[in-house]
């Protein structure tokens, strides 16, 4: 097969961040996926409806006679949820979901919920009235292990929320072992998972590889190659849980390449051909556009998209940073993940088809 032609794809996980940074990474998005589900971890986490609606003006505006790009926004929950917000936010389009942080579980997410328990009232409303509920699966207790985080997060934290709420839609993202593979699989139809393009080409090796390699932090960290391979077969399994998320998250070369580096890997630029070599290798080329295209959208109760992209087998190398302009200057960098590697696909500059 020399070219695959799919509706369009959507990103039900993208940072997009602000400023200068969202003005540059945003039509690496829009170019290729008709929708997103646009993160609310801003420097000022998005609580409140003004503040989702002056993003997404934000985004709009950027795109503007460029793209029909959709961007869905999220509700940053806190301890202190307003449930009045929450409510009236979901009913007048300004929240397409609402997302759990666990509090310090990554990137500005200081102000994210402490315990769980302390915001039931929230998830009681929001079965009640259809609004999906997306997690960051981790626990963030010192005495548990980094690579054990998402496994006890979901036995102490997720088992007692689904108990409680049978009703809520909830989606695991960014999944990173089998054992939460095994978990969405077995907690269907109400559970859904996304799965990134960096969790399924890394495992915990290449953190270290001829060194300390930040590019490739992210959070949750990446895992065995047992995990690896076991999302490879979810992503690549057709069913309808598993659905495309890149999480691709842009930080300036400044803050990867630090004493602390910064949780994130971008992957936005080439995100559908990373994945596609996946698929490729795994010889299921044929379910691409359920992973990417509809079972996200069917999961969520969103139309199937109309317009179509072409993705031809025609090698690419991946250039080394994304270079960041403000005012036709350039002041910063961003890795791309696959960076100066050679990928097998490339989506077709005329997008639509």
């Amino acid at each position: 097969m020399n070219k695959l032609t799919i509706r369009k794809p959507d990103d039900f996980h993208v940072h997009l961040r602000e400023g200068s940074l969202l003005r540059n990474v945003l039509p690496l998005t829009s170019r290729v996926f008709k929708r997103a589900i646009v993160m609310p971890n801003l420097d000022v986490p998005i609580t409140s409806i003004d503040l989702a609606n002056q993003y997404k003006k934000q985004i709009i505006e950027i795109e503007r006679n460029k793209s029909n790009f959709e961007p869905l926004m999220t509700l940053y929950l806190t301890d202190n949820c307003s449930l009045k917000i929450l409510e009236e936010g979901f009913e007048n389009g300004a929240f397409f979901a609402a997302k759990l942080y666990p509090a310090n579980a990554t990137t500005n997410s200081e102000l994210g919920v402490t315990s769980a328990k302390k915001i039931y009232s929230v998830f009681e409303l929001m079965e009640s009235i259809g609004m999906p509920l997306l997690i960051h699966g981790e626990v963030t207790d010192e005495d548990v292990d980094i690579f054990d985080r998402e496994s006890v997060f979901i036995d102490k934290v997720l088992v007692p929320i689904i108990n409680r709420f049978p009703n809520l839609k909830i989606v695991l993202e960014h999944i990173t072992t089998d054992y939460a593979v095994r978990f969405v699989e077995s907690n269907q139809p109400k559970l859904g998972a996304t799965i990134t393009p960096h969790h399924l080409h890394l495992n915990r090796n290449a953190l270290f590889e001829g060194g300390l390699r930040s590019d490739y932090y992210c959070l949750p960290v990446v895992k065995s190659e047992f995990n690896r391979l076991s999302l490879i077969k979810a992503a690549t399994s057709g069913k309808a849980c598993f659905f495309l998320g890149t999480d691709s998250a842009p930080h300036l070369r400044e803050f990867k390449e630090s004493s602390c580096g910064c949780a994130g890997i971008f992957n936005a630029p080439y995100a559908i051909e990373s994945y596609l070599d996946i698929f490729e290798k795994e010889e299921a080329l044929n379910l691409f556009e359920s992973f990417a295209s509809i079972n996200g959208a069917r999961f969520y109760g969103l139309p199937l998209n109309e317009d179509y992209i072409t993705i031809e087998k025609t090698p690419i190398k991946v250039p080394l940073f994304l270079d960041i302009q403000e005012n036709n200057k350039i002041y910063g960098k961003i890795k791309i993940f696959h960076s100066s590697q050679i990928l097998n696909w490339k989506v077709n500059e005329n997008l639509d088809n």
